[in-house]
């Protein structure tokens, strides 16, 4: 049996990462795409369909295969010219990816791939900076304000029956840079819950806490920040979840505190 020469261009399919990441990259028949993919764990030894023995067999040592990925019958044609990081040899009949390896022949799925751990980072990275404790603190604003306001409630009598209503003038200025405040706020956090992730990027944190959670209020940022941080630091990087939590609980004691205050008052107002 001659063996064609490996002066055929590859067909597309999927081959080892010629920059030896060790995941599979899409090659396009021309060149490398920017497709990748990291293929879950098997065990056990699968047979090559019948039809692709020969196929399989074609020099010594030579991938032949099914790989996974546009419904390719095969690495590449007997003889064909392998991309950098694949040439014969490499996966052979009984490798990883020829005949009987891992992924010939029947190629069962085990389930997604699992994201690497996050490597610990250096104990001289600093973990804390100040967008994250500007995140943490500054509702801090809003109870100042909200501390301040003491409004004073009038009743009006609409109506023939004399019908008791608020009158608007209780809601002061503080009420409404109370409003105001809360929404700056709000928006500030978002923007410093992105300048801490790029900061944790900087610093070397893989795959942190992604900011746009602050969307959803700045404590989801600080808990799930802390969690990563606590995580690739071990022994640090919770101290805002605590500050969080203190100023939380003094939050509630002070706001039922109010509330109590102003719906006092406002009973009084009514009973006039």
């Amino acid at each position: 049996m001659t063996v064609p020469q490996h002066n055929t261009p590859t067909p597309p399919g999927w081959y080892p990462d010629p920059s030896g990441s060790g995941q599979l990259r899409w090659w396009d028949g021309n060149a490398w795409t920017g497709n990748a993919w990291n293929p879950p764990a098997q065990a056990g030894a699968a047979q090559a369909g019948a039809g692709q023995a020969g196929a399989a067999q074609a020099g010594a040592g030579q991938a032949g295969a099914a790989w996974p990925g546009a419904g390719q019958a095969g690495a590449g044609q007997p003889g064909a010219a392998w991309p950098a990081a694949a040439r014969s040899g490499q996966y052979g009949g009984t490798g990883q990816y020829g005949g009987t390896g891992q992924y010939g022949g029947t190629g069962q799925y085990m389930g997604p791939v699992q994201p690497a751990p996050r490597p610990e980072i250096s104990k001289q990275t600093p973990v804390y900076n100040p967008f994250i404790w500007l995140v943490t603190l500054l509702p801090v604003i809003t109870l100042i304000i909200l501390l301040l306001w003491n409004p004073v409630f009038h009743v009006r009598y609409v109506g023939a029956r004399r019908v008791p209503t608020l009158d608007p003038s209780a809601f002061s200025v503080p009420y409404f840079l109370l409003v105001i405040s809360a929404w700056l706020i709000y928006g500030v956090s978002v923007l410093l819950s992105y300048l801490d992730w790029q900061k944790l990027q900087r610093d070397g944190v893989v795959r942190p806490f992604h900011w746009a959670w602050a969307f959803l209020g700045a404590g989801v940022y600080v808990v799930g920040r802390s969690v990563i941080v606590h995580k690739v630091a071990p022994q640090r990087g919770l101290a805002p979840v605590w500050a969080l939590i203190g100023l939380t609980a003094l939050s509630l004691i002070l706001v039922s505190v109010k509330a109590g205050s102003i719906v006092s008052t406002l009973a009084k107002a009514m009973q006039m």
